[in-house]
C-alpha cells in the first residue's frame, strides 16, 4: 500500500503543477527482481488513488523479465535471482542488465477548467 500511495502521491503532484485536471492512465514499469508484485499494487491502487487525480485513472504495468549477462562468455539469459549462475559456462560472473527497473513510465493527463 506505501508503495501505491507514493506513486499516487508523485502523479498527483506532477499532474497539479501541469494544472491537470484529472489522471487518466499511468503506466508503471516493475521489473521481476525488486520484490513488488504488481497484482498487489493493482489491488491497492484505487484505494491510494481515492480522492485524488487519479481516482479514475487507469493503472498500465509494463513487468520486465529478469535478464543476466554473462560476463565470462557473453551469454544472455533470465534469471529469477541477483546471484545467478551462466547456464553456458557455470560462471557466476553474472551481471544483470533488466528486471531492477521500477519506474513511472508515463502518465496521460486531462485538460482542468
Amino acid at each position: 500500500m506505501s508503495i501505491a500511495l507514493s506513486i499516487v502521491e508523485a502523479v498527483d503532484a506532477k499532474a497539479r503543477q501541469e494544472g491537470a485536471g484529472a489522471i487518466s492512465e499511468i503506466t508503471l514499469v516493475v521489473g521481476r527482481l525488486v520484490g513488488i508484485e504488481p497484482e498487489a499494487l493493482r489491488f491497492c491502487f484505487p484505494a491510494a488513488a481515492k480522492g485524488s487525480l487519479a481516482e479514475d485513472a487507469s493503472l498500465v504495468i509494463d513487468e520486465r523479465e529478469g535478464r543476466g549477462v554473462c560476463s565470462s562468455c557473453g551469454a544472455g539469459f533470465p534469471v529469477l535471482f541477483y546471484l545467478a549462475e551462466c547456464p553456458e559456462c557455470r560462471s557466476l560472473a553474472v551481471q544483470v542488465v533488466s528486471g531492477n527497473e521500477f519506474l513511472i513510465e508515463s502518465i496521460t493527463i486531462e485538460e482542468g477548467e
